[in-house]
């Protein structure tokens, strides 16, 4: 027996919202998700009139309905704001470059201007080139750090004012939990922030419109308003981190569907015992990007990459931050513990 929709009991109901549960036709489905959409945004006062906003555009799901709302709720309410395509090419054959035709697709549907920086232009490397010589172990760390510095540096070309990125509920969760896992007090009190402040020359706020919104209301959301978007998983990221986080938050969401908004909820009353010490906030004395340490963690990756010693920034090395600003050689047995292992 067809089931009414438990919004205006009129239509037959196409789906039942797994955040909330409720029976909706496909109409009444698209007004809650932009409404709720729109509220975060209001209620986080993310936006003024006049600002112009950079959005992150990857051809995913994600940055693609955040594109389409972003678009239609500006229109709708008039936001007043001036919107922007940036997408970042790691380099990664077979990936990056197909997710990107969908980016240059979009781009034509939703009428926006499009910026598109590369790893190699910006650091003459490619993904491809860094996973032939680190392995797939630790990979995503190089590609997170200069991703981050990489879209500060395309918003600072296009003169953007605001970055808002498609991060959605499970990723927060997932962010949560893992810095729960790794004890990293200071990104925990950070991550479940919706909107970043400026935190220098060379940083461009950031905003996470979606942050409420669930990864499958938002994959529903883009099949029944066929959006375009690109749906393949990267090919270096199976071994990531993350990963475990997200089978454990998917199993426990099984289990209890509200345990995605638990999570977030749980990271944003965290208060953390007076007397803790935390990392003090400074700039790299080499390219002036934000550091907590004498040399940002890309420069650090970067020089590592550029002798031949990939491992220099995985870990702690912060006491060879010095030898690498003077430009001294390291030792034998220093390089010995930073080469690449064979793979």
């Amino acid at each position: 027996m067809p089931v009414p929709c438990s919004s205006c009991a009129d239509k037959r109901a196409v789906l039942k919202r797994p955040k909330t549960g409720h029976s909706l036709c496909k109409e009444c489905f698209f007004w809650a998700f932009e409404e709720e959409v729109h509220q975060t945004i209001v209620a986080a006062k993310l936006f003024k009139p006049g600002e112009t906003v950079g959005i992150a555009a990857s051809g995913g799901k994600d940055s693609t309905v955040l594109a389409h709302v972003m678009k239609l709720l500006n229109e709708r309410y008039s936001y007043g704001l001036e919107l922007m395509l940036l997408s970042v090419d790691e380099g990664i054959t077979g990936y990056r470059d197909d997710s990107l035709e969908t980016v240059k697709r979009n781009q034509q549907q939703y009428e926006l201007p499009l910026k598109i920086v590369s790893y190699e232009e910006l650091y003459g490397w490619t993904m491809d080139a860094i996973v032939k010589q680190v392995g797939l172990k630790n990979n995503c760390t190089f590609c997170g750090v200069f991703r981050r510095q990489a879209l500060d540096r395309g918003a600072i070309m296009l003169k953007v004012d605001k970055i808002c990125t498609g991060h959605n509920a499970d990723d927060v969760a997932e962010t949560v939990l893992m810095n729960v896992l790794r004890g990293d007090i200071a990104r925990l009190r950070r991550c479940t922030a919706i909107a970043t402040t400026s935190e220098g020359d060379g940083v461009v706020p950031r905003c996470k419109p979606l942050k409420y919104a669930y990864e499958k209301e938002i994959v529903l959301y883009a099949y029944f308003k066929k959006l375009d978007y690109f749906s393949t998983e990267c090919i270096y990221s199976p071994n990531a981190y993350r990963g475990h986080a997200r089978t454990f938050l998917k199993d426990l969401e099984s289990v209890r569907p509200s345990s995605i908004m638990d999570v977030i909820h749980s990271g944003e009353n965290l208060s953390v015992r007076e007397g803790v010490k935390m990392p003090v906030q400074g700039t790299c004395s080499r390219c002036g990007y934000i550091s907590s340490q004498a040399l940002c963690k890309s420069c650090v990756l970067l020089e590592g990459l550029n002798r031949g010693l990939p491992k220099l920034g995985i870990g702690k090395h912060h006491r060879l931050h010095d030898k690498i600003l003077s430009q001294q050689p390291l030792t034998e047995k220093e390089e010995r513990k930073l080469k690449p292992v064979d793979f």
